[in-house]
């Protein structure tokens, strides 16, 4: 598979169709026309911590290391100081377990249960406000320049949201360049696989910036604030909790985030107004999100 321009800037980009992660449907549609589509794959993967049976998630597939460490580190069940002595992924199971040298055991949180708001629905354990307890993000500036030039070349990087829908992007980004690009029928799964992967490479977090595609809820403050990430952006919009979650805990959010336009609801002291808005050019109508694909 041939790689784009767009692509060659990213440390991880997107993984596109033929990969393994879609595959091609049949139907007829509103005119009695006979017609092909390319539709994500869609598959469970239980995660072990240990000897413990945490979780069992849908995902595409791909990634199931990182997805595995970053839903474990952002639960709280990984510990900044733990030594993980090893992985291993069965494919074949549909299961992943990952090894610690330190003993654990979560029954008592395991029970305290939250399905969240997300697509692909989402669990989180324990009680979610405990997360953000004595987080204390950096103060780094957010340059807007950087925001239309990430947005725009987010929105032009060949993907399977662009090509087959039904799937969020989390792109972790350094100003005005995107590093790691991750997908899944989840915001959440996405999330989890770029805090796997910043876990995997010891990244540091105060400088970087989380873009997502997808809303600005609750779950995705609490993870980019307990993951040490200072913005979070998104070209979608915002809910209620969301906004008043990130301004307890001083994280930057922007939503509607699209061409030269996008709002702030928290954190507007890290912004630097440094790009005219009218310089700034209307995305692509390709980079839309097609109706019924969401």
């Amino acid at each position: 598979m041939s790689v784009t321009k767009s692509q060659s800037e990213y440390l991880i980009a997107p993984q596109q169709g033929g990969s393994g992660l879609t595959r091609v449907v049949r139907g007829i549609d509103h005119l009695g026309a006979e017609q092909s589509l390319e539709v994500v794959e869609e598959r469970p993967l239980t995660i072990f911590l240990n000897a413990q049976e945490i979780v069992t998630a849908m995902t595409i597939g791909d990634y199931p290391h990182y997805l595995a460490l970053g839903f474990l580190r952002n639960q709280g069940m990984l510990l900044a100081d733990d030594t993980v002595t090893d992985i291993a992924y069965d494919e074949d199971l549909e299961t992943v377990v990952i090894r610690t040298a330190r003993t654990t055991n979560y029954e008592e949180k395991l029970r305290k249960k939250t399905r969240t708001s997300g697509c692909a629905v989402g669990t989180v354990f324990g009680d979610m406000m405990e997360t953000l307890q004595g987080i204390e993000l950096a103060s780094s500036t957010l340059h807007t320049s950087w925001l239309y030039t990430l947005s725009a070349k987010i929105n032009r990087t060949p993907s399977l949201y662009l090509s087959a829908g039904a799937i969020h992007g989390t792109v972790l980004c350094h100003q005005d360049r995107p590093l790691v690009y991750m997908e899944d029928v989840g915001r959440h799964n996405a999330v989890d696989k770029i805090a796997g992967w910043m876990l995997s490479e010891s990244v540091k977090a105060d400088d970087k910036i989380l873009y997502t595609t997808g809303r600005l809820t609750s779950e995705m403050v609490i993870k980019t604030a307990s993951m040490g990430i200072p913005v979070l952006a998104s070209r979608s919009g915002f809910t209620a909790w969301g906004v008043e979650l990130a301004q307890q805990v001083g994280l930057t959010l922007i939503g509607r985030l699209r061409g030269k336009r996008f709002i702030c609801l928290s954190g507007t002291e890290r912004l630097i107004w440094d790009a005219d808005p009218e310089q700034v050019q209307e995305e692509p109508q390709a980079a839309k999100r097609k109706g019924g694909r969401s």
